[in-house]
């Protein structure tokens, strides 16, 4: 039994093996056939002419998912906190809507939070330097995000103040007939949007969104190069691993972590190769 758990959980949780890389693009597209069905389940045409076979191919990909998650949890060495970690309850999530709908009419629509289930195929084909690169793109935004804020606040009122100005201007003559309305106006402008629905007419106006249109470009490049500065720091700062915890299933650990992020358990010892492998 201990060597067929083992076996398992090789084949489920790593994808540096033949065996695991061929489970993980089974489950690929698995995901994506039932986020398909799902959706031309809601085509009505599509549904009058093939319902019945898109309900028998949902229920075949969910008793696969079925069979999966409770692989999962059997392989784990404490399923508890697999079952209450992130992709645990994503797994979970994934093949209730089927059972409910037996009792709640269009529950299965819910299906589509499958596709969050992608984030987890990522590892394969030996693609965890893009599990790595969304770590650090998180640590980017983290750090940049009181800049971020202060940058949102400043736009806010210049949005706000570009607007009490056009209602001044403009007026309800022409279409700017509260300040609300006008920050709307600002706002789209700003962002280059410009959707068109309300223009200034007088030449002072035109002359205020001309300049209210060149500041939108130039301030659609202060957060990108502030998240940039950040991602390019924290990419030397951080390396993300495709190494995975037999404790909880957690993922994307860093090659010189010692213990799990999500369970705080230790990690076992990694081989040359990227895997986990157990103790002699």
């Amino acid at each position: 039994m201990a060597k067929l758990k083992e076996r398992i959980q090789e084949i489920i949780f790593e994808a540096e093996t033949p065996e695991g890389k061929a489970f993980d693009v089974l489950i690929l597209i698995l995901i994506v056939s039932s986020v398909v069905a799902v959706c031309l389940e809601s085509v009505s045409s599509i549904q009058a002419r093939f319902g019945e076979e898109l309900l028998i191919i949902e229920w075949v990909i969910t008793f696969l998912f079925t069979i999966e998650y409770f692989l999962r949890i059997y392989s784990v060495q404490k399923p508890k906190r697999y079952i209450f970690s992130f992709y645990g309850l994503i797994d979970l999530f994934s093949i209730l809507p089927t059972y409910l709908s037996i009792f709640l009419v269009g529950a299965q629509s819910l299906l589509v939070v499958r596709i969050f289930r992608l984030l987890r195929i990522f590892r394969i084909f030996k693609l965890g330097r893009y599990v790595g690169e969304a770590q650090t793109l998180k640590i980017a935004l983290f750090r940049s995000s009181r800049k971020i804020i202060v940058f949102l606040g400043s736009v806010l009122s210049i949005a706000v103040f570009m607007g009490t100005v056009m209602y001044l201007v403009e007026g309800e003559d022409n279409g700017f007939t509260s300040i609300p309305k006008s920050i709307y106006w600002s706002i789209v402008t700003l962002t280059t949007v410009g959707f068109g629905d309300i223009t200034p007419q007088t030449v002072l106006g035109q002359t205020i969104a001309s300049a209210l249109m060149i500041l939108g470009y130039g301030i659609l490049a202060v957060p990108t190069g502030i998240v940039s500065v950040e991602l390019s720091q924290a990419h030397k700062e951080h390396q993300i691993m495709t190494f995975v915890c037999y404790e909880c299933g957690a993922e994307g650990h860093s090659p010189e972590a010692k213990f799990c992020y999500n369970c705080g358990e230790k990690l076992l010892e990694h081989c040359d190769q990227g895997h986990i492998k157990s103790p002699e």
